[in-house]
């Protein structure tokens, strides 16, 4: 049995005649990914930048009890004020309880964009093996959907204060390529590079729609990492600085799984007095980006 998604009627046709779609989370585009205004900001200019690029976005809610590939600008508000996030896992629960609202992580958006049969989705960044996973066991639901489905995920890497080490090692294991767009090192979200090289760096989307195309597994996907754009990226000594002290004060405080996340992020808003916002949404803009030409090169190939 496979997952029953109710596509907008623009992205039922795109997706059947085969134009290009880009797939989006909608929790970077609630206060739970993003304080006000700057959630709606992000929401406008990733759907502004993938509608230059020719393509259809696609933003995956739960609304209503119904799985949703792309909504209708009168249902953005109802995305903007979400205050409950729907991991994959979730999703059947969500249609089973007809939850009013659920906002997609990462997980649910991959698994919604591959049975509404889109092949490109745009993040943030995406979640990993957390630090300490010998212990809590903690590993983000999102690098299973990457490895279960097939869809191009393009992020600007992981968050720092994950183990990503660990994080490059479950893909490896997984059989997910994991490419770096024009850049040799994995990007650790408001930094360039987390000083781990990335297995294969590629320089056009052409290249990266060849590899989706080339895969080894039919069901499974890969990661696209895109850095943050130079003129946007936060210092990385202070951000370590800073990560340290927030894992110490986690762990203190007894906050684990998908707490630690917004806990984190938070203390860096406030220790880079605001700067992690604009940051936030320069790579998250910069991803849609990249997507839309990929998507683009995938329709051609078509």
């Amino acid at each position: 049995m496979s997952l029953r998604v109710v596509p907008s009627d623009e992205v039922a046709s795109a997706v059947a005649s085969g134009r290009p779609v880009v797939a989006l989370e909608s929790t970077i585009f609630s206060h739970l990914g993003l304080p006000s205004p700057a959630n709606a900001e992000a929401l406008d200019r990733c759907l502004a930048v993938i509608r230059g690029a020719g393509c259809v976005p696609a933003v995956t809610a739960v609304l209503d009890g119904e799985v949703r590939l792309g909504i209708d600008a009168s249902e953005h508000p109802r995305i903007l004020g979400a205050a409950r996030k729907v991991a994959e896992r979730d999703v059947p629960v969500a249609v089973a309880q007809r939850w009013d609202f659920g906002a997609t992580t990462v997980s649910a958006a991959v698994a919604i964009a591959a049975a509404g049969g889109v092949d490109v989705f745009a993040t943030g960044g995406i979640g990993g093996v957390h630090r300490g996973v010998e212990v809590s066991g903690d590993v983000s639901a999102d690098l299973d959907a990457i490895a279960s489905h097939p869809v191009i995920t393009v992020s600007a890497g992981a968050k720092a204060f994950l183990d990503l080490p660990r994080t490059l090692e479950y893909f490896e294991t997984a059989g997910v390529p994991v490419l770096g767009w024009r850049h040799d090192w994995f990007p650790a979200f408001y930094t360039r590079s987390s000083g781990l090289p990335v297995p294969h760096r590629v320089e056009t989307a052409a290249e990266v729609a060849s590899v989706h195309r080339n895969r080894s597994r039919d069901a499974s996907g890969l990661l696209l990492t895109v850095p943050i754009p130079p003129e946007s990226e936060l210092d990385a000594a202070r951000i370590d600085a800073v990560l340290e002290d927030a894992l110490r004060d986690c762990e203190a405080a007894g906050i684990r799984g998908a707490a630690v996340t917004p806990f984190v992020l938070g203390r860096i808003g406030e220790v880079t007095e605001g700067r992690s916002v604009p940051a936030n949404l320069a790579l998250a803009e910069n991803n849609a980006r990249v997507a839309a030409e990929v998507a683009v090169a995938l329709s051609a190939a078509r």
